[in-house]
């Protein structure tokens, strides 16, 4: 659930990327499928198309119980299972709990295919106060005038990145783990007017804030040094640091300075 593969690419390719091997398969026993040989625990059955039932409310990642709604039946027809099987579970509440450090995990991970996909993202951070799905922070090297904007969009057309309900690009000197360096730049950098870009497309189906079940708008925010060329720019000021020579001074005179 927490890795967002393009369209074409199997779950069990993955997976078998991950174990640096192929996963041996196995025929089911009451489908015509086949399934993995050594999972821990293998449940089949089928979905009827037109099959629903109310399922929910059910406390979720994001911190909240999720809607009771009308959900896809699943009937089961077989379980089978290894010899004293481990059954794999998360607790998952008002973040972070166990499945916010699998998401940072699937995160770190997936960095080159996003890259793949918008190749001048040199580093992302979904923060934990987001829950995945609602916000994004983007690191970029910014050769363009509205570079931001492109990246935005792009990410928006990338499988489960659809989802980011904020996303905010910064230069390519920001720590984009730095949740409050992002910040700065965010009051700094941006004119509300000139640098947000709002959409509507495809939200979590969670997001109970969306005006629709799984649909509403989000914004992009491009949090860059702006340039000539994107609009109404006035001369932009040189950021206010120390050089590596007044650093290293003081650093050797600290206790000089009777600072320690």
């Amino acid at each position: 659930a927490t890795s967002p593969l393009p369209p074409g690419l199997s779950e069990l390719l993955f997976a078998g990327f991950l174990n640096e091997q192929g996963i041996e398969m196995i025929a089911a026993k009451t489908v015509p499928l086949e399934v993995p040989a050594n999972a821990e625990i293998i449940i089949e059955g089928y979905v009827g198309p037109q099959d629903r039932f109310i399922e929910g409310p059910f406390g979720d990642h994001t911190g909240f119980y999720s809607l009771s709604g009308p959900y896809p039946v699943f009937r089961v027809t077989a379980i089978t299972h290894r010899r004293n099987p481990i059954y794999p579970t998360t607790i998952v509440g008002y973040p972070p709990m166990e499945d916010y450090y699998l998401g940072k995990a699937t995160e770190r991970i997936f960095l080159p295919l996003v890259q793949m996909l918008v190749p001048e993202i040199i580093d992302y951070h979904l923060p934990m106060f987001g829950a995945f799905h609602n916000c994004a922070f983007v690191k970029i090297r910014k050769e363009y005038p509205y570079q931001a904007r492109r990246v935005i969009h792009s990410l928006w057309g990338a499988g489960q990145m659809s989802f980011s309900k904020f996303i905010v690009v910064v230069d390519e000197h920001v720590n984009v783990h730095d949740e409050q360096e992002v910040l700065f730049c965010l009051g700094a950098n941006v004119d509300p007017r000139r640098d947000a870009v709002i959409a509507e497309g495809p939200l979590d189906i969670l997001d109970h804030a969306a005006p629709f079940e799984g649909a509403g708008s989000k914004m992009g925010i491009d949090a860059t040094r702006k340039i000539p060329g994107e609009g109404p720019v006035r001369r932009w000021p040189a950021r206010l640091e120390m050089s590596p020579e007044i650093k290293e001074q003081v650093t050797r005179r600290w206790r000089e300075f009777g600072l320690e």
